[in-house]
Formats: structure tokens, sequence, C-alpha cells
């Protein structure tokens, strides 16, 4: 018998199980899916050699030093820094907003002072309250028109649900910048790993106390690792949805999803960046994604006149379908903390990661809060 089941082959499994191979613990892991790396996987098309990230696009970005040390002993990084552009009434915004958002939408050349300025007059009523929704917490970041421009309606596209009716939460951390950069994300360091996300992640589990069984069903009794099976007899890192382990016994959380639709393209760009969003409601997908733009370097492929898109729809998940953003409403949250106290009571069990938590991780988090988990939970578990 394996001292340790893994539940999930997404960066918390992977990463608890490198620390545990890593300490002379043998670690059997599972996954319901053909692959590891959870919904960070990205392959290489056979036809054009474009990697594509085949649950969205995965950007790593993080200011943590630990996190960064850590996955620079698998895998180097690209010096790519992330930038997002946005279409609106068919003419192309930077995004975040920032200062060349602003003076192309008001076609005006404010300092960095007077849009400043602006932006809080047209806040207006809303500058100096609480927001109780995501209207009210937008206008108050950037002001009305703006706000209606470029948020009001990508928002609604993407939760299927009236922004009035959206907790303020989901856009307080909204980017305004009142200078000229637009680079998206404002950690210390970013880019994307060198040989592709697998590569990464198989170096990590490349360890011989390390056993992987994919299209493997942690729910399956016809196969030895399953819950029944194991729960009690064996130490257990589950990373899958929390309410699927307890059979849904107060109710389903409920999850948002993505669908995509591919389009090939014989030019050499078609976008002409990695993510364009879409602001408006003629056009029913939220953004579309070209991944050959991700990695410039690659020049052979860069340079080829082959290219694919991604479109991204929005919905709200089935139990079938992979869930992405969780909708933490309150009746959601509340469930959540009841199966935590269940969570509380399983024995030898711990549970972890975006679906164990009903949490949306990037994935310097994700990996941050699995070598936490490892330190304080897993590794006592072990030595018991």
């Amino acid at each position: 018998m394996t001292d340790l089941v893994i539940v999930g082959a997404g960066l918390f499994g992977l990463t608890i199980a490198q620390q545990a191979a890593e300490n002379g613990y043998s670690v059997h892991i599972i996954d319901k899916r053909s692959h590891i790396g959870g919904n960070a996987y990205s392959y290489f098309d056979k036809e054009t050699g474009i990697e594509i990230h085949q649950y969205g696009a995965h950007l790593f970005h993080t200011s943590n030093e630990r996190v960064w040390e850590y996955v620079n002993r698998f895998t180097s990084f690209t010096n790519y820094v992330h930038h997002v552009y946005i279409t609106h009434n068919d003419e192309v915004f930077p995004m975040p907003i920032n200062l060349g958002t602003i003076n192309q939408f008001f076609r005006s050349a404010y300092t960095p002072d007077e849009a400043q300025a602006l932006i809080e007059k047209q806040a207006g009523e809303y500058a100096d309250v609480v927001p109780q929704n995501l209207n009210e917490q937008g206008i108050k970041l950037i002001g009305k028109p703006l706000y209606e421009a470029f948020i009001k309606n990508y928002t609604a596209k993407q939760w299927q649900t009236d922004p009035s009716q959206l907790p303020a939460s989901i856009i307080r951390r909204l980017p305004v910048r009142f200078t000229y950069n637009n680079n998206y994300f404002k950690d210390k360091y970013e880019g994307l790993p060198t040989d592709g996300y697998t590569a990464w992640f198989e170096r990590m589990i490349d360890d011989p106390n390390i056993e992987v069984s994919l299209n493997t069903d942690f729910f399956d009794d016809s196969q030895p690792f399953s819950k029944n099976h194991l729960r009690g007899n064996v130490p257990i890192v589950y990373t899958g949805p929390i309410d699927r382990y307890f059979d849904y016994a107060l109710g389903t959380l409920k999850w948002r999803t993505v669908d995509f639709k591919e389009r090939r393209f014989n030019e050499v760009n078609h976008l002409g960046c990695p993510v364009m969003n879409y602001a408006d409601t003629e056009v029913p997908y939220t953004r579309s994604i070209e991944f050959k733009n991700f990695n410039p370097e690659r020049e052979k492929v860069a340079s080829q006149s082959k290219t694919i898109i991604w479109d991204e729809y929005s919905r709200f998940a089935g139990k079938d379908d992979d869930p992405y953003y969780p909708v933490n409403t309150a009746e959601d949250k509340e469930m959540f903390a009841q199966y935590k106290d269940m969570e509380a009571k399983e024995p030898m069990t711990v549970f972890g990661g975006r679906l164990g938590g009903y949490a949306y991780y990037d994935m310097h988090q994700t990996i941050n809060s699995a070598l936490t988990a490892w330190s304080n939970e897993v590794a006592p578990l072990l030595k018991k």
C-alpha cells in the first residue's frame, strides 16, 4: 500500500506529491482526466506546433519568492509580459483601464491628475458610498461612461447575470492606472514555461516514488483507488469538488464554466495580440485567444502563415462540466461553510486546491497553498 493517495493531478496535487516523494514517501496520484496538470494542461497542435492551453489562457506570475524559487526547480520561464486589449464599438482599446484607455475613449490628452479628477467626478453619487453590487463598484472605480463601455456588458456576458445582482467583490480589485502602463499584472515575476506547461508538470513528478493513474475516478468502486476503498485506511489529499466528495449531501455549489470554439486562419497573425476581450453584447463570446502570440520566441511557429483562435463562451456549469469560477452567492458561501464542518470530521483526509476550497486561485496561489498544506497538514499526517 502506498503512503499517500492524491486525488487530482492539478498543481495542488502535483506539488504535494513532489514534496512527499522528495521526503521519501510513496505517492499514488489518480485523476479522472486523461492528462496531468488540471486546467493548466497544454498540448502542442499537430498541424501548426502551436501550444494550446486546453482550458483557456494560463499566465504564470507571482511576487512570492518561495513560489518563484520552487517553480524554477522544474522549468525556466520566458520573458513574456501579458497585455490585453478590448474591442468596443469597433474600436480597440488597451486594458486594464489606464491613461491610454481614458484619453482614447474621451478623445483627449488628460494628464494623470486631470484624468483622476475626471473619473472621481464621473463616479458621481457613488464616489463616497460603500458599493452594494457590481454596478455601484464599477461606477465608483472608473466612472459611469467607462464602466458602461468596458465592464458592464462584458461582465453580464461572463456571468449571465445583471451586474446589479452581482456582488461588488467580483471587480473590487479591478486595476485602474493613471499612467500609460498597460501591463496586465503587477507581480515581480512573470512568464510562460519555456518548454510548455506539460513538460513543467512532468518534471515535478519525475520521481520513482510517484505513480500516476489517469482515467481513474475516485468515486468508481470498481477500481482500488476509490473513496470507499481508501477512506480511513490511507492518508488522502483530495482536490476535487468538495460537494461531490460528500455526495452533494447539502446541495450543489454553483460554478461557471467555459466553452471554446476554434477558428483557424491561413495568416501569420489574426488578432495581433494574445487576448482580445469583447465589451459589447453583439459579440456573443467574452474574449478570443490567439495562442501563438504567447510565445513569439518560438520563431518558426510564430512566423508561419497559420494561426489558431479560440473564442470563449461563459455559462453556468452542470455537474458534468469542468468548473472554472465559483459563483459564491450568499447561499453558496453558507453551504460551503457547512461542507467545511463536514470536512473537519473526515479521517486522514486533507482537502485543497480550487475545487476542494471552492475558490478561484491563480497558479502561484495554488502552489503556495500546497506548500503550506504539505508542511502543516500532510507531513504531520504521514508521520503519525
